[in-house]
């Protein structure tokens, strides 16, 4: 970077084409003021045209008319030789000269929004003609070449472009160039990992050789999980998807806590349940009809463990509902909308954020877990549960009701840390025992935690996320008081199981697939 020759590039000509057309005016105007030559085709030439500035059509530029329907305008070696070259490199300067090319030095691209298609149609056919060949070989161009050359993909920087034209008379730095560049390779590679994950779902591979993914910056987070640690959210859509209507901003333990309440509560019918969720791990879950009653016995199954934590409810708050949240200390409280008189009363309280999930729903998705230079990659766990899915292995058999509680306890179960006890009543939890290395832990802690909270009045079922490998266990749970357990089978003292079971009049059915959470 020696001298300022090196550094600084004077813009003689431009080449733009956008399907952005927004913002146009103002940077051509600072482009015209420094008499730099504009060329353009198609909609951008007739825009550009359109706000009375001089253009050249490529057509002319090249003196090669477009053809197939406008797959071919750009793509011509007077085009990329002209951005491609090498200013100070005497070969190239001989090639130029000998062809008649000339330099261009700005190049302004965006491409034919593809993810915009996908979400308008799901025509094939329509979908291929929206995959850009020209921009992207334009813009990689340039982005190679930004020693001489200055490249610009989104709207957003035209005003980064006009600051450097303003204040260098019409030349640009070297340090924006490469800026540009990098953010150019950046925009090529989040364009191809779109296309690439498009012909993935369609032809239904989960898991290609080369697994490429794209994401965008919605915010950078005050830090990680510890305060000494960096963070960031991404996303495959543009904007958030849950909408932050009021309180302190959301940190990334508070984003960690909200997905793994809105995976829980999701997964209910719509407009019933109710999450209370403590360090991504449920101490209370309801999906009683009645809304009021439904966050009442959520928040029965541990009130300790939901101070300090957040609550999911999958319908919209009232005034009623919002009295009751506004007893308790809770971080995040999560729905599908708030009336007026419920947000009135919840916003008194300043730091409280509340979250407005009613745009929000699960969809088929992956998880990744990522260590190191490597990740895990798996299919989300979100099988909705009937009783097909379900063998009674007892002699006694379950009443409706009963069968309906041991599909709802075990659907809770599946987002508890493994090992996993969940009991419950009435639809709702009564005592969650989760994360313990031993399966007889967790039955300890949830009945201990019923005994603490609660007197239930009906009848108990027990749910667990693996088989129990020994009595010892099912012996607790029915001693506690449990009446029904549910369990995926695999074990090979199964029979001991089910045998011990028949004996103790206990009611006992087999899930026919796992359900871990580690």
């Amino acid at each position: 970077m020696g001298n300022k020759e090196n550094i600084m590039k004077k813009i003689k000509s431009a080449l733009i084409s956008v399907s952005d057309k927004s913002n146009l005016k103002p940077l051509l105007k600072i482009l015209n003021k420094n008499r730099i030559r504009l060329i353009s085709s198609g909609g951008t030439f007739k825009t550009i045209k359109k706000l009375k500035f001089d253009c050249e059509e490529v057509s002319n530029f090249t003196g090669f008319n477009e053809i197939l329907d406008g797959r071919v305008k750009t793509l011509h070696p007077k085009i990329h030789a002209g951005i491609l070259n090498k200013r100070n490199n005497k070969s190239h300067l001989k090639d130029i000269k000998k062809n008649n090319f000339e330099n261009i030095d700005l190049v302004i691209v965006n491409f034919y929004p593809f993810e915009k298609t996908l979400e308008k149609t799901k025509n094939h056919n329509k979908i291929l003609e929206n995959i850009d060949i020209g921009g992207p070989s334009l813009i990689r161009a340039a982005a190679k070449n930004y020693n001489d050359v200055t490249v610009i993909t989104s709207s957003n920087n035209y005003n980064d472009l006009i600051e450097q034209l303003k204040k260098y008379s019409g030349s640009t730095t070297l340090e924006f160039r490469k800026k540009m560049s990098q953010l150019a390779f950046a925009e090529t590679a989040y364009y191809d990992s779109v296309i690439a994950s498009y012909f993935n779902k369609i032809s239904n591979i989960n898991f290609p050789a080369k697994k490429i993914s794209h994401y965008n910056l919605l915010e950078r987070l005050r830090y990680g999980e510890n305060p000494h640690q960096k963070a960031a959210i991404y996303s495959q859509d543009k904007t958030h998807r849950i909408n932050k209507i009021h309180g302190k901003s959301l940190s990334y333990n508070n984003y960690n806590d909200i997905f793994s309440a809105l995976t829980i509560s999701k997964s209910f019918p719509k407009n019933v349940g109710v999450v209370i969720l403590k360090h991504a791990t449920p101490c209370g879950v309801s999906v009683i009809k009645h809304n009021l009653m439904s966050y009442r016995a959520a928040l029965a199954c541990d009130p300790i463990s939901a101070f300090g934590g957040i609550v999911s409810c999958n319908f919209k708050i009232t005034k009623n509902i919002a009295i009751e949240l506004k007893k308790i200390f809770f971080e995040i409280v999560i729905a599908n909308g708030f009336d007026k008189n419920a947000l009135k009363i919840l916003k008194q309280k300043k730091n409280l954020r509340l979250i407005d999930a009613s745009n929000f729903s699960l969809s088929e998705s992956i998880k990744i877990n990522s260590f190191d230079n490597t990740f895990l990659v798996q299919q989300d766990d979100n099988q909705i549960f009937s009783k097909d899915n379900f063998k009674i292995v007892s002699k006694k058999k379950p009443d409706k009701s009963q069968f309906d509680d041991l599909i709802f306890a075990f659907s809770v179960c599946r987002y508890v840390k493994s090992n996993a006890i969940v009991l419950a009543s009435n639809r709702s939890t009564i005592g969650i025992g989760s994360g313990q290395p031993s399966r007889l832990d967790s039955c300890e802690i949830a009945i201990d935690k019923m005994r603490k909270f609660i007197n239930p009045k009906n009848e108990i079922v027990a749910a667990s996320d693996a088989f129990f490998p020994f009595v010892d266990g099912v012996e607790k749970l029915i001693q506690s008081g449990v009446s029904a357990i549910i369990q995926p089978s695999g074990s090979v003292r199964d029979k001991d199981i089910i045998k011990f079971a028949n004996a103790t009049d206990t009611v006992l059915v087999f899930s026919k697939t796992r359900h871990f959470r580690h």
